[in-house]
């Protein structure tokens, strides 16, 4: 049976995504990327803001049109089979099967009903990459606990969890045997690992230092969670990467209180200017909400005023998004076209600081994870240790009469930049 996947949304579900192809790790099937020559697909969704929503019902509804052809079976999981599951059921005939996300732990028995075939295997048992053998996340929990009044991945995902440390290392272990040099440690908050397991993040990352990737990256950290233990962890690693990827969504108190986001503009301010204190030449990257209720012309403006005072080294921002069963469903929304004017003000500011940040790189030497050879410009493309592998951060080009193989690293100095990326020569 040739078998396809789709995996929608962040980092996380990718995670899933890869234990659900190891799942069926089978003679049975086989892994087929295009998904014209398919007997079955499965389709792991998003269903964090309206627009992954739309994605993922889009997404199905145009592999439903298969069925028409060869496809035989169109499997959904993830967080929209988990957040509406009944109307999931009702709303999309052309799905033979819908998996929660509290659902993996039997996801075998459901495949093997429907495919006529018995997966001997489990979830969670085995895991393949799906797009390289060299850069990998690792997911430490699930859940989060934080309730801000926006998000609705408490109601989908349930209360935070931390991972079994043990499994967390084997894991790693694992991963680097197969060749990954740089590992991504994620969860929906990082900084909240090991409080339900009587450990923390920096005794796991201080664990995972001692094996030998080039790189180690910790996303998705709370700022009132960054403490000096986690801190002084970073600075006397050996692997892990001065890299802090901090979502604050506003740069003002009201408006982080509406938002159930522990912690003052002051405070935040504090943790930044702590970390660049401590690791000179950190990279500090960042979300941000614009058009949150009650947002205002000052509460706005003093955002502006936080993102030109910290100069994030990345910042990425989208419009409030209403989702229902959240706190700030019923209170007082702002017009969608002040929003989206107050978006564009937003990335005009962060774009002048990136494109200041970029040109004050030039000479600078920074090492490169090779990632793909552009034939049409005789050019390279890698990252450097500013930029995580999820395609927010800025890239580096590089020129070489060398042949460079994916996912090895080379020492570049950076000669020039376009926009958000960099351009960089082999030194």
């Amino acid at each position: 049976m040739k078998i396809g996947f789709i995996s929608l949304g962040c980092a996380k579900n990718l995670v899933d995504s890869e234990y659900l192809i190891g799942l069926l790790d089978d003679p049975f099937f086989e892994v087929e990327s295009n998904p014209n020559k398919c007997d079955a697909i499965i389709i792991n969704t998003c269903a964090f803001i309206e627009s992954a929503r739309e994605e993922a019902i889009n997404t199905i509804i145009e592999i439903g049109e298969l069925k028409q052809k060869n496809l035989q079976y169109l499997i959904v999981t993830g967080c929209l089979a988990q957040r509406y599951y009944q109307e999931c059921i009702d709303e999309l005939n052309e799905v033979d099967l819908f998996v929660r996300i509290d659902q993996y732990g039997e996801i075998d028995k459901l495949l093997s009903q429907l495919f006529k075939h018995e997966i001997k295997s489990s979830y969670g048992k085995t895991r393949k990459l799906i797009n390289n053998n060299y850069s990998a996340y690792l997911k430490i929990g699930d859940g989060c606990n934080n309730c801000c009044t926006y998000c609705a991945i408490p109601l989908i995902r349930g209360k935070y969890h931390s991972y079994p440390e043990k499994e967390i290392i084997d894991e790693a272990k694992r991963l680097y045997s197969l060749g990954v040099k740089e590992l991504n440690v994620v969860a929906q908050d990082t900084t909240t690992y090991g409080k339900d397991i009587d450990t923390s993040l920096a005794n796991l990352l201080k664990k995972l230092d001692e094996i030998d990737f080039k790189w180690i990256r910790v996303l998705y950290m709370y700022p009132d969670e960054i403490d000096e233990d986690l801190l002084q962890t970073i600075k006397n690693s050996k692997h892990i990467l001065p890299y802090f990827d901090i979502p604050i969504q506003y740069g003002n108190d009201k408006i982080l209180k509406l938002m159930n986001r522990r912690g003052t503009v002051q405070e935040i301010k504090a943790c930044i200017k702590r970390i660049r204190e401590l690791m000179p030449g950190a990279v500090i990257r960042t979300t941000m909400i614009v058009g949150f209720p009650y947002e205002d012309d000052e509460s706005f403006k003093d955002t502006l005023d936080f993102i030109e005072d910290i100069r994030f080294d990345s910042l990425g921002a989208y419009t409030y998004s209403k989702e229902e069963d959240t706190k700030a469903y019923d209170m007082p929304q702002i017009p969608e076209e002040l929003a989206k004017k107050r978006y564009d003000e937003m990335m005009l500011l962060q774009q002048k600081i990136a494109f200041e940040k970029n040109a004050e790189r030039i000479g600078q030497k920074l090492t490169v994870l090779i990632e793909r050879h552009e034939g049409l410009f005789n050019r390279y493309v890698g990252r450097s240790m500013l930029s995580a592998p999820d395609g927010i951060d800025g890239v580096v080009y590089i020129k070489t009469d060398k042949e460079l193989q994916n996912g090895v690293f080379v020492d570049v100095e950076i000669i020039d930049y376009k926009d958000y990326d960099l351009i960089g020569k082999i030194v």
